[in-house]
């Protein structure tokens, strides 16, 4: 990689400086100021709404492989999260102008509205092979239109910033009291439906929850109770679940794990079913024996091939991980369903003994577009064999 220059090039507006000292000039985006976090990468060619707003994003800088961000500006709807809670985003282009009847707001509008700090610019094709080559490094984006920057103290911040590993991220991105959740899906004619007739009442543990995952259970007619992260199996259990769902959420899974895991084994050997995605799956896979690991480069995009080795169908997943289970680890009561057709690593578990499962993927996300959809179906019938 050749060597840095600390002279902003004319124009520049907005600079990403690397922990190693590797400078990136653009054009700032969004609001003004600096952010500090770690700097990963993302290949979906739609979604950037959802994917700014997914919690388990929290700590992380965004960059788009897409150059077009922004093509269909910015709405109420397509989020998963009330406010953005990625630190910032990396494009390769300016925002695209919105053209799309769904549209409410600019993407730049959007970011500024909402303080996330974005730079446009970037060779993001060489910042992504720096990713995948070396790991996902630290780095801050700083957006002053005088652009004046001080690089040294820059590089300063990228280097003090202490990593997701060992954080835990969940207890800021929980709900801080219950609530019941009833929006189902979306369509096209009706926007958001309601939940209807309520067959199954499942207890999701909030961890840092994307809301499609929740319009997915009510969908199903299940009545959805969503308690805080620390919440406990004896609070769980004494609301009378016929199901609980561990959820998504940021950082790192043993460190969330301190407090979580101990009510999780509680709550599997309670016998009723348990369902985990990400951050579930990794701590549901911690309170069973396995352990967890940082990845050098995580999975994060919309077309990820994972094969189901229990029925040998191969589908096309949206994933967002920077850590995962060791396959290696998981103990002999514990059985792995699903792997990664990229670089083989487990996608999925399940418990031999107990009707707990979990995947690492997302199949709320739709990318395939429906592939994944029938985890859900499969929670829910573990509900029904249970009650029968």
């Amino acid at each position: 990689m050749s060597a840095p220059t600390h002279t902003p090039p004319p124009g520049a507006s907005a600079v990403l400086v690397l922990a190693d000292g590797s400078v990136f000039w653009g054009r700032g985006v969004g609001a003004r100021g600096e952010v500090v976090g770690e700097v990963c990468f993302n290949t979906s060619i739609t979604g950037y709404q959802e994917i700014m707003t997914d919690p388990s994003y929290a700590g992380q800088m965004i960059t788009f492989t897409f150059p077009h961000i922004g093509n269909v500006g910015t709405n109420d709807e397509d989020i998963e999260n009330a406010k953005p809670v990625a630190l910032g985003c990396i494009l390769r282009q300016d925002i695209t102008e919105p053209s799309n009847y769904r549209a409410r707001k600019h993407f730049n509008e959007w970011l500024a509205e909402h303080g996330r700090i974005g730079i446009a610019g970037v060779d993001t094709r060489r910042l992504t092979k720096r990713i995948r080559n070396e790991g996902a490094p630290n780095g801050v984006i700083c957006h002053n239109p005088d652009g004046v920057f001080d690089i040294p103290a820059l590089i300063a911040k990228a280097n003090e910033w202490p990593g997701l590993e060992g954080m835990d991220l969940a207890k800021d991105n929980s709900c801080t009291t219950g609530y019941d959740w009833d929006e189902a899906l979306w369509s096209r004619e009706g926007g958001y439906g309601k939940l209807g007739n309520v067959k199954h009442h499942v207890v999701a543990i909030d961890y840092g929850v994307k809301r499609n995952i929740l319009r997915n259970l009510a969908s199903l007619d299940c009545k959805v109770s969503v308690v805080p992260a620390t919440t406990t199996a004896e609070e769980v259990l004494a609301m009378n679940p016929d199901g609980i769902f561990l959820s998504n959420g940021p950082g790192d899974p043993a460190a969330t794990g301190e407090y979580a895991v101990p009510t999780i084994q509680k709550l599997i050997n309670s016998g009723k079913p348990v369902f985990g995605i990400c951050l579930g799956h990794q701590m549901m896979a911690l309170a069973l024996g396995a352990k967890t690991k940082k990845m050098d480069v995580g999975h994060r995009g919309a077309n990820h091939p994972v094969k189901d080795t229990t029925t040998g169908v191969v589908e096309i997943t949206s994933q967002n991980h920077g850590f995962v289970v060791d396959k290696d680890s998981l103990p002999d009561n514990v059985e792995a369903t699903h792997f990664s057709l990229f670089d083989g690593s487990l996608a999925g578990l399940r418990a031999k003994d107990k009707p707990a499962f979990a995947v690492q993927y997302h199949p709320e996300a739709s990318p395939g577009p429906h592939d994944s959809h029938y985890l859900f179906k499969r929670f829910v019938g573990l509900i029904e064999e249970a009650k029968s």
